[in-house]
């Protein structure tokens, strides 16, 4: 029990640092101009993709990682629920706001703490995060080798 509990916080705490810092790289990369449409805080095609792709590979991580220290339990399930409610419950402040907010206008270079704090999702994209989590972790927590029964000695 003790190694499942592990497994899943630093499965957990492995999708965090990498979402942090390749996020932060992929923003200083793509730059202001390439994170949000024109003179908003909207993020772009471009962002949502990479930002997809950046959190698949951060939840794969996460499911290998869980699934390695906690190799004979179902900890990579129990992350997969956590990273999907959790998502689901980080989603709850962008459905509000959708549409109530009047669009905020962004002019010259912001810093990315700011463009963290003012960035806005669509609400599709805030739902579909933890479901696209939840799968990369459980298809990450497959990856590990398993050892064959008919491998010899």
């Amino acid at each position: 029990m003790g190694r499942a509990i592990g497994g899943v916080i630093l499965g957990y705490l492995a999708m965090a640092v990498f979402v942090m810092l390749t996020f932060t790289g992929a923003f200083i990369m793509m730059g202001v101009d390439g994170a949000f449409k024109p003179g908003s805080y909207d993020v772009s095609a471009k962002w949502m993709v990479v930002s997809f792709g950046l959190g698949f590979v951060a939840a794969l991580l996460g499911g290998w990682v869980c699934s390695v220290i906690a190799p004979a339990s179902k900890a990579p399930l129990f992350l997969a629920g956590l990273v999907l409610v959790l998502g689901l419950i980080f989603a709850i402040p962008v459905l509000r706001s959708s549409g109530n907010d009047a669009p905020k206008t962004r002019s010259g270079d912001v810093n990315a703490f700011e463009a963290m704090q003012e960035a806005k999702q669509p609400p599709a994209i805030a739902l579909l995060n933890p479901i696209v989590g939840a799968i990369g972790v459980v298809l990450g927590g497959r990856l590990r080798r398993r050892p064959s029964s008919m491998a010899r000695p």
